[in-house]
């Protein structure tokens, strides 16, 4: 999966930060790198577009399917490398799950819509939309009909995402979605794992978890070979991955100007110091 690392880096769906200057998280925490896994639908600017698209018809839950599947399928028949990211996690699904068994593919509101809708066409299967209401409907595999549908008694659906990270939104609502219609989801497939919990809390529930690109080691010597980063950053970002919040419990420590300067920054960045000196985040006296 060398060259789906690759477009991470080519269309910066993965950015590192500059030395002594980590990323502000929504969480209030911080971090050496930022994950915008959807840019490989081909760049930045075409994933904004299609977020921009999806929000402005969210109203309309039967009409919305049909209307983001023809904009990803032209997608995949127009961009390289969005096309390369869909083919490849279709092969890597084939590799690993009987596809005999998938009854249904879901996807969850917003990004997974991304890839969950192209990949349900390709396989030839239905697929279930699900909002962050729990609300669901199931599209027929090229996305002609859509309809609400409340019971899937005891069919088994595998779940398309672009990221995974402790699996918060599968527990909260799209594990949950799919019971509410009688049927599980029995396996997951993303783009990006980043290793923070996810498929264990996934495996708890009974699902096997799939990823193209583990955010690990790997992808940081990748970066290294690239000169994306230097030897500096690849320091930070290994003590980070072995140990997150110690990592950056100590940067705060030994640098006590940035969180200064955060205060002092734009509402959002102010706002997100705020949650983490609140809520002592990183424990520190």
């Amino acid at each position: 999966m060398s060259d789906i690392m690759s477009y991470l880096f080519e269309t910066n769906a993965v950015r590192f930060c500059p030395e002594n200057k980590p990323f502000w998280y929504t969480s209030g925490k911080i971090g050496p790198y930022f994950i915008n896994t959807h840019f490989v639908y081909g760049s930045e600017e075409e994933a904004t577009s299609l977020l921009k698209f999806i929000d402005e018809a969210l109203s309309d839950k039967l009409t919305l399917p049909k209307k983001v599947f023809e904009k990803t399928l032209n997608q995949y028949k127009t961009n390289s490398i969005y096309k390369d990211v869909i083919d490849s996690m279709i092969s890597y699904i084939k590799d690993n799950i009987d596809i005999s068994e998938i009854d249904y593919i879901s996807g969850g509101e917003r990004r997974d819509w991304f890839f969950s809708n192209t990949i349900a066409h390709l396989l030839n299967k239905p697929h279930i939309s699900i909002y962050k209401d729990l609300n669901t409907v199931v599209s027929d595999s090229n996305f002609e009909n859509t309809e609400k549908v409340f019971d899937l008694s005891g069919k088994k659906v595998l779940h398309i995402a672009d990221l995974i990270t402790i699996a918060s939104s599968y527990i909260r609502a799209w594990i949950p979605a799919i019971k509410n219609l009688n049927a599980n989801i029995c396996w997951s497939c993303v783009v990006v794992d980043r290793m923070q919990g996810g498929q264990e809390k996934l495996a708890q529930e009974g699902v096997k978890s799939l990823s193209l690109v583990n955010i690990d080691k790997n992808l940081f010597e990748k970066a290294l070979n690239m000169n994306i980063i230097n030897k500096s950053q690849f320091d930070m970002l290994n003590k980070f991955f072995e140990n997150p919040d110690e990592t950056m419990k100590q940067f705060l420590i030994e640098h006590p100007e940035f969180l200064e300067n955060a205060l002092n920054s734009d509402e959002k960045t102010k706002g997100r110091a705020k949650l983490l000196i609140d809520g002592n985040l990183y424990g520190i006296k």
